[in-house]
């Protein structure tokens, strides 16, 4: 797969319309007539085709299935969460190779991922707050001891990650979901006195945390970039080599509910969104049932954010974690928050499992009830990287600051298939695959178009029917492939 990167993505199809301003919108009534279209646009592994557009599928009257005949169920008149948005994260690492390539190479990545026409359409973006391993060094806006924050300045984030931020801000129009996380308070905070293996927040040094956040979105909307929110914590369960600090579910809790929420108010951010755990599913119930169990909690919290690195030891993930938490606090948000490929290795930039990992967690965690979903890092370099503990990770593209060439893993058009075609404001619908080895996700889209996902993991090709409301459209699922329908 690895080519010219304009020749990579002249597959793309124009004309698919631009998101709405705004998330709050009617979703129009869907109504399927006889010989009504569906554009069909697929990417397949042994193939040349990358959100490639086909021949354009035909409903016809249908009536009741036999068991014989494999059919794709959506069912638009049962809807449910709203999609906020999917995208990926601006982090030190992707800003500082994106500055290491050429203008025009620059302006092909921001096309490739937040211009709805040529590329596909982001418009949500996470960064870090202070330093994370995907910086080059750690690194925090304040001198050390300056528990008043008299000195904080995010002159570290202005030389690349800003910049970048309000690049990608203008190729979506302005329609993009920005928040921040942090990794690390800085070291004289923390009980064991380093940015670095895990350690704890300092009780006495709560408050001026607190204030850090408020004084990070003002400074970010002083440059012109509008923040949705943030996370509380980045991983709070786990001991890294890297910037890391701990949290238990009651710590988390309590520094929410009596610093960082009334923190945030009184600076005048109520509106700003707070999000909680934006860690693994593995333990994402036992933390939702102990946030949620505090009614004051509802008074700060959006929701919360979730991971998908549970599955390291090679198991099966634990999607169905997602939906225990949306059935029992059905008020509050879910949403995924990180995501990438480990143990970097330029040998596999055509590995096709990339992609499938990506297509696979999306439409569990659409199904599941999850209402955004954003990648991790959206361009790293030739290395996996930069990374200053040697973490090295893929991302979907890759810029090689030598030789100026990107690369696009498989993983960028899996993506592709969900965030170019799900508008913002859609409601989510019921797919019901009839076969095992199809899965797949449904949503209204505000415009009163339907996008449905249909992916296929296994090596069986797979002739299918797409069924609504007792008409058909005939469809051919390839061998390791996703399919995207828009009718």
């Amino acid at each position: 797969m690895k080519k010219a990167f304009l020749a990579a993505i002249s597959v793309f199809i124009l004309g698919c319309s631009a998101p709405p301003a705004k998330v709050e919108v009617k979703v129009e009534k869907f109504n399927l007539a006889e010989n009504h279209v569906s554009a069909v646009y697929t990417t397949a592994k042994d193939s040349s085709l990358r959100l490639t557009k086909g021949e354009n599928l035909v409903f016809k009257e249908f009536g009741q299935p036999v068991e014989t005949q494999v059919c794709v169920f959506v069912d638009p008149s049962k809807t449910f969460q709203e999609m906020l948005g999917i995208g990926g994260a601006i982090t030190d690492a992707s800003a500082e190779t994106f500055y290491k390539l050429p203008e025009a190479r620059q302006q092909e990545v921001l096309d490739a991922y937040f211009n709805k026409e040529k590329g596909i359409g982001y418009n949500l973006v996470r960064t870090n707050i202070n330093s994370c391993d995907f910086s080059s060094a750690s690194y925090t806006y304040v001198n050390e001891g300056d528990k008043e924050l008299k000195s904080f300045n995010i002159e570290p984030d202005r030389r690349y990650k800003l910049p970048m931020i309000k690049k990608a801000m203008e190729a979506a129009g302005d329609k993009i979901v920005f928040y921040a996380s942090p990794w690390s308070p800085p070291a004289w905070m923390k009980d064991n006195n380093n940015m670095l293996f895990g350690g704890k927040l300092m009780k006495e040094f709560y408050q001026s945390w607190a204030d850090y956040y408020v004084k990070f979105i003002q400074e970010y909307e002083k440059e012109g970039v509008p923040v949705w929110g943030i996370t509380i914590q980045n991983e709070p369960m786990a001991r890294q080599i890297w910037e890391s600090c701990i949290y238990t579910a009651e710590e988390e809790r309590d520094f929410l509910k009596y610093y960082l929420g009334p923190t945030m108010h009184k600076a005048g951010f109520a509106d700003k969104n707070i999000v909680m755990w934006d860690h693994n599913r593995d333990l994402i119930y036992q933390r939702a049932s102990t946030y949620f169990a505090d009614p004051e909690v509802a008074k700060y919290a959006w929701g919360m954010g979730f991971h998908w690195y549970e599955d390291w030891s090679g198991g099966v993930p634990v999607f169905e974690n997602i939906r225990r938490v949306q059935e029992a606090f059905p008020n509050e948000k879910i949403m995924f928050t990180e995501g990438c490929a480990e143990s970097f290795d330029s040998s596999r930039y055509e590995a096709w499992v990339l992609g499938e990992e990506y297509g696979r967690s999306m439409i569990h965690d659409f199904n599941n009830g999850a209402v955004a979903w954003t990648d991790w890092n959206i361009l790293l370099d030739e290395t996996g990287g930069p990374n200053h503990v040697g973490n090295f990770c893929f991302a979907p593209m890759h810029g090689d600051t030598r030789s100026s060439e990107l690369t696009l893993t498989n993983s960028y058009y899996y993506i592709g298939h969900f965030s170019k075609f799900i508008q913002p404001g859609a409601k989510r619908i019921i797919a019901s695959p009839s076969r095992s080895q199809l899965i797949s996700t449904a949503y209204l889209n505000p415009d009163g178009k339907i996008v449905v996902v249909v992916m296929n993991e296994s090596e069986i090709k797979t002739e299918f029917f797409l069924w609504i409301d007792g008409k058909a459209a005939p469809a051919i699922s390839l061998p390791r492939s996703i399919m995207t329908f828009v009718l």
